[in-house]
């Protein structure tokens, strides 16, 4: 996420959501769902969460750290999941050893929430767990100015895959309204990662500059769409787009 400013404050932060595990039930088992139905009036979710999935988000995190302004913050409910939650936090804090340089605190999810709408400052790179990434995502961006303005990509130690961080919108389908601003930086993640993946700094340098010119055209209260108040619908604006990019 850019930085963008929500009330005078500024937003400059990635959250570093674990994807594979967690409380979404289709992810935590080899065959089927976990979740199950002993009655009709009760549901139970089983909830996985590894040493091996915390660790290897908690080390990008404090990699990414170190490119950036070096503060991780944990997230999680341990005083609430003690096993679960507790096993993430010790396994970043395990990794954290092995990064003197970045500094590490901890907050419990619910406070996290309200740290980000009252201090957003405070934040640099935030390390969660599946659930507690998606929500803190969503939050952030909307704060930002919009749910459709923060990029974000999937990416593992081998693959990558670039997506709109609010997902799909399929109440919006085919009605030229939706706001292509985080589509768009989440192809330049795409771009910056193969990149620095292969050695390209042509790669890199393209993703830089299609994040300049998606800056540069938000900058003009014309060129927005209607979720930013402006009238501009996902062709037009991405044509905007398009022409800053071509005339830089």
């Amino acid at each position: 996420m850019d930085t963008n400013m929500s009330a005078g404050k500024s937003i400059d932060l990635v959250i570093m959501r674990e994807a594979t595990e967690g409380f979404y039930p289709d992810r935590n088992m080899t065959e089927g769902w976990g979740e199950v139905m002993p009655s009709p009036d009760m549901a139970l979710s089983i909830r996985k969460i590894t040493r091996h999935c915390s660790e290897r988000i908690a080390r990008r995190a404090f990699e990414l750290a170190m490119t950036r302004r070096k503060k991780v913050t944990a997230i999680h409910k341990a005083n609430s999941f003690h096993m679960t939650d507790g096993l993430f936090l010790d396994v970043v804090r395990d990794v954290a050893k092995e990064f003197p340089e970045v500094e590490l605190d901890d907050l419990l999810v619910d406070a996290s929430t309200a740290h980000l709408v009252r201090n957003p400052e405070r934040f640099d790179v935030l390390v969660a767990t599946n659930f507690y990434g998606d929500i803190i995502s969503d939050l952030a961006s909307e704060l930002s100015g919009s749910l459709g303005l923060a990029g974000s990509m999937m990416a593992s130690d081998h693959y990558c895959c670039a997506q709109a961080q609010h997902g799909s919108a399929p109440d919006i389908e085919g009605q030229d309204k939706a706001n292509p601003v985080s589509m768009i930086l989440s192809v330049a993640m795409l771009i910056e990662w193969m990149g620095e993946r292969h050695n390209k700094q042509d790669l890199i340098t393209a993703a830089k500059a299609m994040v300049t010119a998606v800056d540069a055209t938000l900058e003009n209260p014309i060129n927005r769409t209607a979720d930013l108040g402006g009238q501009l619908g996902c062709k037009a604006f991405s044509q905007a787009v398009a022409d800053t990019l071509a005339a830089s």
